[in-house]
Parts: C-alpha cells; structure tokens; sequence
C-alpha cells in the first residue's frame, strides 16, 4: 500500500509526506532546522506528532503518488511556511 501522511504538530504546523512502503513509524522527512524554530524549550519537552493517512492506493505508480503528494501540498497549504514544514513546491517567494 502507498499513502500520503499529514503529520501534525503539537504547535499547529503540518508536514505532507509520501510512504510507499505504509510504514507503521513513517513521519515524514520535513527539514529538522525549521520545525525546532517552532519550538521553546518548554514546548520540546511535551512534543506531539499526529499521523494521518489522508490517501492511499494499492496500485498506483510511485510517479502517481508523487504527483498526489504535490496536489495534497498545495491543497492543505504546508509548502507556506506559516501553515506547514513543507518547503516544495516553493509558494509565494518562500
């Protein structure tokens, strides 16, 4: 099974990640520099992930589920840095 995650952070922001494998402990690969400047100290000591299988497919081709992720990026606004830690595709000079 394929999927697309959306991984949300105790502080709001979201991640949108592909998994081709449906890995029980996927949580994206989102940039580790831009979600820790989201943080206090206080806020890492408590910090929660949510994961969420938003779509998935038994037979599409990875080219397809690539093509997903872009579409679920732009459609739940995490590429724009004050919604989400995604930095592809860029939006609006980010």
């Amino acid at each position: 099974m394929k999927v697309i995650c959306k991984i949300t952070y105790s502080n709001g922001k979201i991640y949108i990640g592909k998994d081709v494998n449906d890995s029980i402990s996927y949580s994206g690969s989102p940039n580790d520099k831009l979600i820790e400047k989201g943080f206090n100290r206080k806020q890492k000591l408590e910090l929660s992930v949510q994961r969420e299988i938003i779509w998935e497919s038994e037979s599409a081709t990875d080219w397809e589920v690539e093509q997903k992720e872009i579409e679920l990026i732009k459609l739940y606004k995490s590429n724009d840095p004050t919604i989400g830690y995604n930095c592809w595709p860029k939006v609006n000079g980010y």
